[in-house]
């Protein structure tokens, strides 16, 4: 099992990955494929993950590739789904050949227009993509909000928690009694709907109600059932998460 980082904080560059070399993106995104290949021939796995960086640097006007573009932390799946400790919980392995490749975690260029640092939410799509510095961006696969449900806009987040309390609204408890027991609050776990974390969308400085977090039901991913919040499997809203601080922009369209 691995401990995972704990705090709404970028790593620091001391944490990160070195590679001897730097590549340009043509050999960066020929490495990221063929360590995702790697990854589906590799056997499921408990691994002790370091850190990553997104500082990405630049040498006359050539950009060099930041490091993160050919770490398999975001490339191979078998590593990156696999069973891992946070909190004092353990979150099961994910079965990533059971999800569509486009919804699995990975390295695209960037093609949102949105500066680095942005969260871009593409519903229709059922994407998410953290703009990186350098033309890259991070790309996970989301569940969304069913029809009447959704929400669309410029905000940003305003704070983040780790195993986050889950508190159904009114409305929600009316429409399924069943939940009424949860009116109080159901604590953080492996059950909770909101998963090992959840990143709090404010506009204009107002509560939206709408949550971008994780989610035990690894198996929505893709599709539009939530009750308007945008889901990622656990692995991926963990990784998410430290890579993002307060005040992030999110683009939701």
């Amino acid at each position: 099992m691995r401990e995972l980082p704990q705090s709404l904080t970028p790593p620091h560059n001391g944490d990160a990955i070195e590679t001897e070399i730097q590549l340009s993106r043509r050999a960066v995104l020929s490495g990221a494929s063929a360590l995702a290949l790697l990854g589906v021939a590799g056997c499921s796995q408990t691994l002790d993950l370091p850190a990553l960086q997104l500082d990405g640097v630049t040498t006359g006007s050539v950009p060099i590739r930041p490091s993160i573009s050919v770490d398999r932390n975001i490339t191979s799946p078998d590593v990156m789904y696999a069973s891992l400790t946070d909190g004092g919980f353990t979150v099961p392995e994910v079965p990533y050949h059971k999800i569509k490749p486009k919804f699995r975690r990975q390295i695209v260029v960037d093609e949102t227009g949105e500066q680095p640092g942005t969260i871009v939410v593409h519903l229709q799509e059922r994407l998410l993509y953290l703009v990186q510095p350098g033309g890259d961006a991070i790309r996970y696969g989301v569940g969304i909000g069913k029809d009447g449900f959704r929400w669309s806009g410029r905000a940003n987040i305003q704070y983040g928690k780790e195993w986050p309390v889950w508190t159904p609204p009114p409305e929600m408890i009316a429409r399924k009694p069943e939940l009424v027991k949860w009116q109080g609050g159901q604590p953080g776990g492996i059950t909770n709907p909101l998963g090992a974390r959840a990143l709090y969308i404010y506009q204009d400085g107002k509560d939206t109600g709408y949550r971008i977090h994780g989610s035990p039901e690894w198996w929505s991913i893709g599709q539009a059932m939530s009750s308007g919040c945008v889901r990622l499997i656990n692995h991926d809203i963990i990784d998410l998460y430290s890579r993002v601080s307060k005040k992030n922009p999110v683009v939701v369209v």
